[in-house]
């Protein structure tokens, strides 16, 4: 199933194609088709190790480039460092990083006031992330763990999709982990969640029964 229904433009492929082909500096991380299929959906670009793009104001329609400088290196890597004994403590770990994130674009881009389950209704896009921000965004950090090689249990996996209008389920994205040993699959879903607050890590079957 596409996770991700925008019809991709031809500047969009072709902005998409010359990331994936190496343009530019930084070599492109490697990316399944539906991830990719992600970010061409709105000409966003992926991450490289040495930077992602900050999605933000709904739809990915306000962007920021974080550059991870030595600081920030240090800080992920000593948060991830205390989560090598198992998955669980692993995905703990990577929920203080998508914690981290977030202050870190809070003080960029502003949207450190930005609240859980945001959407057209808040009137306020400018300040916070939709689902397929934070998905967008937590897609790209966990790909700068997996370059940095600081995933021992996990791999990443492709974003998940739930909304069943029928039931009053409301349609969400969400970025997923697979556990190494067992191919469970774990959402890390920062949109459910206040800023500042760690995310929602659960299993994707339970996820998807959610709301």
């Amino acid at each position: 199933m596409t996770i991700f229904r925008c019809r991709i433009g031809v500047a969009a492929a072709l902005a998409a194609v010359l990331v994936l082909s190496g343009a530019g500096r930084a070599a492109a991380v490697e990316l399944s088709h539906e991830i990719r299929q992600m970010y061409a959906a709105t000409n966003a670009s992926p991450p490289t190790a040495s930077q992602m793009m900050i999605c933000y104001g709904f739809v990915c329609r306000l962007r920021a480039i974080l550059h991870f400088g030595p600081g920030d290196r240090a800080a992920i890597r000593s948060m991830m460092a205390a989560g090598q004994g198992s998955p669980a403590a692993e995905r703990k770990a990577v929920g203080e990083v998508v914690r981290w994130f977030d202050r870190r674009a809070g003080k960029m881009v502003g949207t450190a006031r930005r609240v859980p389950r945001a959407d057209f209704r808040n009137r306020d896009d400018d300040g916070n992330f939709d689902c397929f921000d934070t998905t967008r965004n937590t897609v790209s950090l966990l790909l700068v763990l997996r370059e940095w090689k600081l995933l021992r249990h996990h791999t990443v996996g492709d974003p998940k999709f739930r909304g069943n209008i029928l039931v009053g389920q409301t349609p969400h994205n969400t970025a997923v982990l697979i556990e190494n040993k067992t191919r469970q699959s774990w959402v890390v879903d920062m949109w459910t969640t206040g800023y500042n607050k760690p995310p929602d890590v659960m299993t994707l079957d339970r996820w998807v029964t959610l709301d």
